[in-house]
Order: structure tokens, then C-alpha cells, then sequence
């Protein structure tokens, strides 16, 4: 198997050091291993998903690195979703690396050792027009903070987290009411003002938000939270914590529901958010893909044996 590291030398708080911390590390532990490997350098935004999928093509087996933060995971799933033959993994540099939380501490995903040597489980992806999520989408206020957060990130000594906190306040003051008509699955159409209509398919984002507490990225459903805007600006600020704690399933302003598919129309355009990457549309749907992507999980992370026990649990 051939091992493709694709650096961000960008990745974090964009200072370009990402590519001197990372590469003597690649570069000892696939020489230990005596592994076939290469370490390309992505420039612009995008290249990687080209890249990616240009070397998946041959149908050599190719474990692709996304070496930076879910910018550049985005741009690895989307240019490894259709090739049996592609693996993804993360070295997590960036300033959010939410979707690995699931599976270990950023410290712990560093020791490449555990990423050689980790094992590849097919994990389900959500389809959103013509992009693939690994980890989550949201239309709405949601997004919005997204696209703020993506901006505010970029200052100096402000965490993914800090940037989220101060995304949620640009938000509610400035993008507080979206009129969606939401359908999930084969139900009956809903149409409601909503704060934003989240996809989960795996539990954190945001820098640390515990937005889908009960979501699995390997059990074939994807969580749908929608949370209509029925609070008071001031009252849905004080929810904040709650909300990065995941207690907000049971809010009565909130529906939870797990499915295969959720179809959005808005009355105006408003923001969607696909792993961070944000466009503005008037319809769109989030959808699962089964077992779309591979993706390998450290050697020594306790998801393995949690999802042995869940596994054995459901025969």
C-alpha cells in the first residue's frame, strides 16, 4: 500500500509551520516501516480533492493523510468517495479537528505509529448536492456561525472553540429567523421558523460542540436535529453551554429525529454548511451514503473495542 500525505502548511492558525512540525515526523516513522510514501504540499484551496482523486484513479491501494484541519479533511473525503481503493486518515493540525474527537485526542492521533498501524472500518458519509460530509451539515443560523467562525479562527490566539462562541453571538443577533418547509424521509412535510436544522453524523463540531450526542458514524442513520426559533435572543444565549454539552435533545424547541434523508426549502436563500464549507441555496438535502468512505482509526483508540460492544450488542 502506498502512503500519501497531503499537508496544509497552512493548517491552524495559519502561520505556515504546519509543514516543519509534520514532515521530519512522516518522514522517521514510514522510514522505520520502510513504507512506500510521498508528502505533497496543497496550495490553494481545493487542489487536494484534485489531487486525491487523480491518484485514486490508478486503483493502487493509497492510504491518503489529511494532514491539517477539516478543510483539509473535506478535500481528502471528497476526492476519495467513490474509490474502494482509497483509505483516509487524519493528522489533525488545524484548530477545530472535530471529527477525530470521537476517536482520540489530538495528542494521540500524533503518534503516527497508531495511524500506520490503525485499522480501516467503512464509515457511513452524508451526500449534500454534489459535495460529501464525513462528519456534519446544517442550513440556517447554524452555518452561519460556521462561516463567521471560519473567519474569526484566523486571528491571532483565538481557538476553534473561542471563534464558534463568538460566531453564536454574530449570529443571533444578525441571523436569527429562516422559514424552512423540512421532510425527513417519507413524512409529512413541516414547515416551521427554525434557528437551524443540523445532520449529524458523528457527535462534535464547532471546535468542541457537542451538537449530535448520539450520532455513530457507522450505523447506517444519520441524526436530524432541527431547533425552531421560538426563544428570545437572550434567553437562547444563556443555552449555549447546554448546547456544547449536547443537552439539547430533549429542549421543546428541539426535534430529533434519525433517518436516511432530510430535504430543506427555504423562502430565501441561507447558508449551508458541509464540514465547514459554506454556500447559500434555497433547497438542498442531506443524505446518507452506507459505508461510503473508508477511514482508518488509531490502533489504540477506544472506538474500536466501543464498537465491537455495540456490534455484539445489536446480533
Amino acid at each position: 500500500m502506498k502512503h500519501v500525505f497531503l499537508v496544509n502548511p497552512m493548517a491552524g492558525q495559519g502561520k505556515g509551520k504546519a509543514l516543519n512540525f509534520i514532515k521530519p515526523k512522516i518522514e522517521e516513522v514510514c522510514n522505520k516501516y520502510s513504507l512506500d510514501f510521498e508528502i505533497c504540499v496543497t496550495h490553494a484551496k481545493g487542489e487536494g480533492i484534485e489531487l486525491v482523486r487523480e491518484r485514486a484513479k490508478t486503483g493502487e491501494e493509497i492510504r491518503f493523510y489529511a494532514c491539517g484541519g477539516d478543510g483539509t479533511l473535506y478535500d481528502v473525503v471528497n476526492g476519495a468517495f467513490g474509490y474502494k481503493n482509497a483509505q483516509v486518515a487524519v493528522i489533525p493540525l488545524g484548530s477545530g479537528n472535530d471529527f477525530i474527537r470521537c476517536f482520540g485526542t489530538i495528542d494521540e492521533y500524533l503518534v503516527l505509529e497508531d495511524q500506520i498501524n490503525g485499522v480501516p472500518v467503512e464509515f457511513d458519509v452524508i451526500k449534500c448536492d454534489d459535495e460529501i460530509a464525513i462528519n456534519q451539515c446544517s442550513m440556517g443560523m447554524d452555518a452561519e456561525v460556521c462561516a463567521m467562525q471560519g473567519k474569526i479562527k484566523k486571528l491571532p490566539l483565538v481557538t476553534g472553540e473561542g471563534a464558534y462562541y463568538i460566531g453564536c453571538l454574530y449570529a443571533i443577533v444578525k441571523k436569527f429567523h429562516n422559514h424552512f418547509t423540512i421532510r425527513i424521509d417519507d413524512g409529512e412535510e413541516i414547515s416551521q421558523d427554525c434557528l437551524f436544522c443540523f445532520c449529524g453524523n458523528s457527535k462534535y463540531y464547532g471546535g468542541g460542540f457537542k451538537a449530535a450526542p448520539l450520532a455513530e458514524p457507522d450505523d447506517g442513520l444519520l441524526d436530524f436535529i432541527i431547533v425552531e426559533s421560538k426563544l428570545s435572543r437572550a434567553k437562547l444565549t444563556t443555552l449555549l453551554n447546554k448546547y456544547k454539552r449536547g443537552e439539547h435533545l430533549d429542549w421543546d424547541i428541539t426535534t430529533f429525529k434519525r433517518g436516511k434523508k432530510l430535504v430543506i426549502h427555504s423562502d430565501h436563500p441561507a447558508a449551508v454548511n458541509v464540514d465547514g464549507e459554506i454556500k447559500y441555496v434555497t433547497d438542498t438535502s442531506f443524505e446518507i451514503i452506507e459505508k461510503g468512505i473508508t477511514y482508518v482509526v488509531p490502533a489504540k483508540s477506544p472506538f474500536l473495542k466501543e464498537r465491537e460492544k455495540r456490534l455484539a450488542e445489536i446480533k
